[in-house]
């Protein structure tokens, strides 16, 4: 009797093709849902069902991005042109955004995994720092920025601390959690072969923790991009966060909804980026 699997094969059928259609599938019910959204976002305002200070239309929102993008005039008449807003461009402002969450979140993903390894691997260490670590994780980052101004003033430095702690418990919990759930077959089978210490932990405890530490750290970059908005309260100009306050004190609805949706799109592409990377770093991620 020939088999299915042989048969598939004697027939040159190729698996992983069958993906593909799911692939397709979802970016399809992704654009759907895109249009279906935006079609209802563009009746609700062209019939003027809600005031347009609270909803403006797409075309308003799509305008004020491209003027934030642009030099313009300061106002019809006026001879004198200005950039983007706030004397800074749309994409300026993002740019300095990434560069604090890049400054914080870098320190945390630097930091984050030592504290985390050394929890999990001295038991001490473990008993005395847990505690703080919950403690930090439960406090709001709003609860921190004015200790942080206090201490720093309200330059970047403040803002930079505030990502930092934002970030730095998440990624230590997920590399705890991630030494501590090594299976001990693993440990024994290691040491049963002349494994030293030193081996073990560098060939076995490191490789199956840093699953752990690439989700930890995909976790904390969204809550960091997430806090940036609170960390760029005062003097966040540029800043992507600080351009969305201000829009909103303004009253300017477009803009402060641009301002959304870019970061909105700019936490996907992160997170798109963090997974890639975290799939090309370990591979044998669910193959144990």
């Amino acid at each position: 009797m020939v088999s299915t699997v042989d048969a598939d094969e004697a027939a040159g059928a190729k698996p992983s093709t069958a993906k593909a259609p799911r692939r397709g599938g979802s970016v399809l019910a992704a654009v759907v849902a895109l249009g279906v959204v935006l079609a209802g976002w563009t009746v609700v305002t062209a019939a003027g069902l809600v005031d347009p200070l609270y909803l403006p239309s797409p075309k308003a929102v799509w305008d004020a991005f491209v003027r934030a993008n642009s030099t313009h005039r300061i106002a019809d008449g006026v001879d004198r042109f200005v950039v983007g807003e706030q004397n800074y461009y749309l994409w300026e402002h993002l740019l300095a955004s990434l560069q604090r969450i890049a400054i914080g979140v870098g320190a945390a993903i630097v930091v984050g995994p030592l504290v985390g390894f050394v929890m999990g691997m001295v038991a001490p260490v473990r008993w005395v720092t847990e505690p703080i670590l919950n403690f930090l994780r439960a406090l709001p980052p709003l609860g921190y920025i004015g200790l942080l101004i206090v201490w720093f003033g309200i330059g970047d430095t403040a803002k930079i601390w505030l990502l930092f702690l934002a970030a730095f418990p998440p990624i230590v919990i997920a590399t705890l959690d991630g030494v501590l759930g090594v299976k001990q077959d693993y440990l024994n089978a290691a040491r049963s072969l002349g494994a030293g210490r030193a081996q073990v932990v560098s060939l076995v405890v490191l490789p199956a923790t840093l699953p752990n530490v690439i989700s930890g750290i995909r976790i904390a970059t969204a809550f960091a991009w997430t806090t940036v908005v609170a960390a760029e309260l005062n003097n966040g100009i540029p800043g992507i966060g600080g351009l969305a306050y201000i829009a909103g004190t303004q009253l300017n609805t477009p803009l402060t909804i641009a301002c959304i949706i870019v970061i909105g799109v700019a936490a996907m592409l992160l997170d798109a980026v963090i997974v890639f990377i975290g799939t090309k770093a370990v591979p044998w991620k669910g193959k144990s």
